[in-house]
């Protein structure tokens, strides 16, 4: 019999977790948290091969792994998804972690295609939605669980040259924000985790465009980048005392307050920081 992780401390304890976008990056890393402690995770991911090789990395951390294959910006295939996931855990998931997404930028908009946007928002941002839309449900019928967002900085940083990523991620963490306060005393908790620089493949394969923004991403990268194991540990730490914005690096922090305490002029000092990067 397993015990149920909602009735201690460690609410992430031996949780059958679901976890999208797990093939790679913060993804995989929060499913090998999840299984090193005792869990049972439903890999999920594009690319099959990729959710194969997270499930043979959560055995290898003590738990126990099944991959499916799921675009998330369907909303059939999310669906199916809970489904697939319900029926092999014997029941309705604990946790979901919805974090499948990509990365893009580099044109201004109005230039940037708007096939890029469409693109970005599909996965992104209705990726989340449709998470949302098929879990929350399931998880507020149980009673307790769940619900973890990967948004990003970007969400409130507002970067010149990533229109597209931007608005995506604002969206998650606006729609974090109204799901937590209509799960509010339902025994589910949302997360909504909005980290900067993750040294992750979300850019793998895609060419920005911009030799200076290239440049000074792969600049941030190295000097403030961590490690996803280390977002994902922290991520799921806050989840069991109950946190719903994790902000976990420092210059996250800084650019929450900045924005929140001086709008205007963090707005001009990002403007004026673009061109001389430039």
């Amino acid at each position: 019999m397993r015990l149920n992780p909602f009735g201690g401390a460690r609410r992430t304890r031996q949780a059958d977790a679901v976890v999208t976008g797990a093939g790679s990056g913060i993804g995989r890393a929060f499913a090998v948290e999840l299984g090193s402690r005792g869990g049972r995770v439903v890999c999920s991911d594009i690319d099959p091969a990729r959710a194969r090789a997270t499930v043979d990395l959560v055995t290898d951390a003590g738990g126990k792994g099944f991959e499916v294959v799921c675009d998330v910006s369907s909303l059939n295939q999310v669906g199916a998804l809970a489904d697939t996931a319900e029926e092999w855990f014997g029941k309705p998931a604990d946790v979901v972690v919805n974090n499948a997404g990509i990365g893009r930028g580099g044109a201004v908009i109005g230039d940037a295609p708007l096939s890029e946007w469409h693109q970005v928002l599909d996965i992104n941002l209705w990726g989340v939605i449709h998470g949302c839309h098929v879990f929350a449900p399931r998880l507020r019928a149980a009673g307790h669980g769940a619900i973890v967002n990967v948004a990003s900085a970007a969400a409130f940083g507002s970067a010149p040259r990533m229109g597209a990523y931007n608005v995506s991620k604002a969206g998650v963490l606006a729609l974090s924000e109204t799901l937590a306060a209509e799960l509010s005393g339902s025994g589910v908790r949302v997360t909504v985790l909005c980290p900067t620089a993750v040294k992750t493949n979300i850019l793998e394969g895609v060419s920005i465009g911009d030799e200076a923004v290239e440049r000074w991403g792969d600049r941030l990268l190295r000097w403030t980048g961590r490690p996803p194991a280390a977002i994902a540990r922290t991520t799921l730490d806050a989840v069991d005392r109950g946190q719903f914005y994790v902000v976990p690096q420092v210059e996250a922090k800084l650019i929450w307050q900045s924005k929140r305490l001086l709008p205007d002029q963090y707005t001009r000092a990002a403007g004026l920081l673009e061109r001389l990067v430039r």
